[in-house]
């Protein structure tokens, strides 16, 4: 009889855990942006008047370009890759832009930096597709490589380096209409893209068939050593464009800029409810993941702590969000 009611009372519960799990796997952005709205009631409780139409511009214009890189891990990591790459990728453009604006000028910087992007998503796109190479791998020895030759481009350029350009600081930084970010412009048009290639396009659902079962989606004629070359030179250039746009919101040309950024763009993709195994995941929860560790890094700045000591909760927080996120979505 006791068993009996004990199954009869945990049924419930494990209906309603079942149904959690569900939403969030399947519907990852509702509890993400309740998720958001928590932390916005939490910044106003630390610094009563601090939320405000301004306050909500400055977010949206710090999570733009970590919104771009995560956006470059949501697609790697559908095929169940990762690309480690990209901060270095976004550092060395921004960096490229500022040495060659003096000189060539700015729209010469772009392609160039923009093309030194593309073939070094090409060559990891070789290495992980046809030479089978880990992408963890891959992606981390590209991004020492791609270090190593910045920093040998700074001392040869640094002399003749004019800064981050104005367009740069214009749209990285500037606002319109008292408080929505310019950097909107380029993000919308981007955004879009990328969802409307993830879920309307034969390639965006090649992406998840890769990750979901690779061999099946072999054996079913896709060419996955393409679709992997492909992406990593598209994650690289749009690694490249974040650059752009951080260099322009610190006003900083940096080789190593956008290296701290490498980790919360993982995160933000798994927060928002892509799976590092593949094949399930999608752009629209990463979107609100970038803007979940922007509010959250500004948090940690309202209550004054020394620069150290936010490094460090910032980092336990995303992990341990990360990790209760998956282990709520995971089977």
């Amino acid at each position: 009889m006791t068993d009996t009611v004990t199954t009869t009372d945990s049924g419930p519960k494990r209906l309603t855990t079942a149904r959690l799990r569900g939403l969030f796997r399947e519907r990852p952005i509702i509890p993400l942006i309740g998720l958001l709205a928590i932390l916005v009631v939490v910044s106003e409780l630390i610094r009563p008047g601090i939320v405000s139409l301004n306050w909500a511009g400055v977010m949206v214009r710090a999570a733009v370009p970590l919104a771009i890189l995560a956006g470059c891990q949501t697609m790697t990591m559908l095929t169940g890759g990762i690309d480690l790459s990209v901060g270095a990728v976004a550092s060395m453009s921004g960096f490229v832009v500022a040495t060659l604006v003096g000189g060539p000028g700015l729209a010469t910087g772009i392609l160039v930096a923009l093309a030194v992007a593309a073939i070094v998503g090409l060559i990891s796109g070789i290495g992980v597709g046809i030479f089978r190479v880990h992408p963890l791998i891959m992606t981390l020895g590209m991004s020492l490589v791609v270090l190593g030759f910045a920093n040998v481009w700074q001392i040869r350029m640094v002399q003749t380096g004019s800064g981050v350009p104005d367009q740069f600081r214009d749209l990285g930084a500037g606002i319109f209409l008292g408080f929505v970010p310019r950097s909107l412009l380029l993000f919308v048009p981007l955004a879009i893209l990328i969802i409307l290639g993830l879920n309307r396009t034969g390639y965006g659902r090649l992406l998840y068939a890769i990750g979901d079962n690779p061999i099946a989606s072999r054996l079913s004629g896709a060419r996955s050593w393409q679709v992997l070359i492909v992406l990593y030179v598209i994650s690289a250039v749009l690694a490249g464009v974040a650059g752009f746009l951080y260099s322009g919101l610190t006003n900083v040309a940096s080789v190593t800029l956008a290296d701290t950024a490498l980790l919360p763009s993982v995160a933000a993709a798994v927060i928002g409810g892509t799976s590092i195994m593949g094949g399930r995941g999608g752009y629209g929860g990463t979107m609100v993941g970038a803007l979940i560790l922007t509010v959250i890094s500004s948090i940690l700045s309202s209550l004054g702590y020394p620069e150290a000591v936010r490094q460090i909760l910032f980092g336990a927080l995303i992990i341990f969000v990360a990790a209760a996120y998956t282990r709520v979505t995971e089977p």
